[in-house]
């Protein structure tokens, strides 16, 4: 058989079979990976490789070494979902390493956590000044939470008494010039509603339209492909001025 043929036939049995054994292992191995994980996912990856262009070795023992693979990485997922104390003894505890404003040296030292690393992981969420921090948690997954002392946490509507509106996820009315008349049935909407909202905004047609959303104050939100903004680097050019003649 033709070698690109073969590539190519493996090359199909290992993108699907790898599609199928992500999808089994869960959205998990897409948030912040452990080690642990990221080893898995790299070993996983190198196998199906190997299946697609190694034509020395045979595709199946390939194949069920992937799914030898993705069976070990998944029966811990299931074991830390069922047991507690499987999910304490293979994913750890999360650590407290700042505790009433006081940094615990044990807890950074017990876990091999620098104080570099601490300080940047609180500069990445806005926290410039150790004083102000009540608590920092150490999570599993190697990121940090914190809670600030109560004088420097900003303020809220709630801590005003100010009423404020129910704010929720909105909808996609247009995607690609393309209607989406499921959100509208949803939004107890049609298209003659749309379209007249549309034109009140200057679009003759959704097919202008590269996406269009309603929030759940009732406000449509429209962008257009040809939004007839000038090019930045026209804006950027020098102004020419003649100078008058004497």
């Amino acid at each position: 058989m033709n070698e690109v043929l073969v590539v190519s036939v493996r090359g199909t049995i290992s993108f699907f079979s790898l599609l199928i054994f992500t999808r089994i292992l869960g959205r998990q191995q897409l948030s912040q990976l452990t080690f642990f994980e990221y080893a898995v996912g790299i070993t996983i990856g190198s196998m199906a490789a190997s299946l697609t262009v190694d034509l020395g070795i045979r595709a199946w023992p390939q194949f069920f070494g992937m799914a030898v693979w993705v069976a070990l990485a998944f029966l811990p997922q299931v074991a830390t979902m069922k047991w507690r104390w499987a999910s304490k003894y293979l994913d750890g505890e999360p650590t407290v390493v700042i505790m009433n404003g006081k940094i615990m040296e044990d807890a950074l030292r017990k876990t091999r956590y620098r104080m570099s690393d601490l300080m940047e992981e609180l500069r990445l969420m806005g926290v410039f000044d150790l004083s102000q921090v009540e608590f920092a948690v150490l999570e599993t997954r190697g990121r940090v939470s914190v809670l600030l002392k109560s004088q420097h946490q900003p303020l809220t509507p709630q801590d005003m008494s100010i009423p404020t509106d129910y704010k929720g996820l909105s909808k996609e009315l247009i995607y690609d010039g393309i209607i989406i008349d499921a959100n509208l049935k949803q939004a107890h909407l049609d298209r003659k509603w749309l379209v007249r909202e549309l034109r009140k905004q200057g679009v003759g047609d959704p097919s202008e339209v590269f996406i269009a959303s309603l929030d759940t104050s009732g406000n449509l939100y429209v962008d257009k492909y040809d939004d007839r903004i000038a090019n930045p680097s026209d804006l950027s050019e020098p102004l020419k001025i003649e100078q008058e003649q004497p």
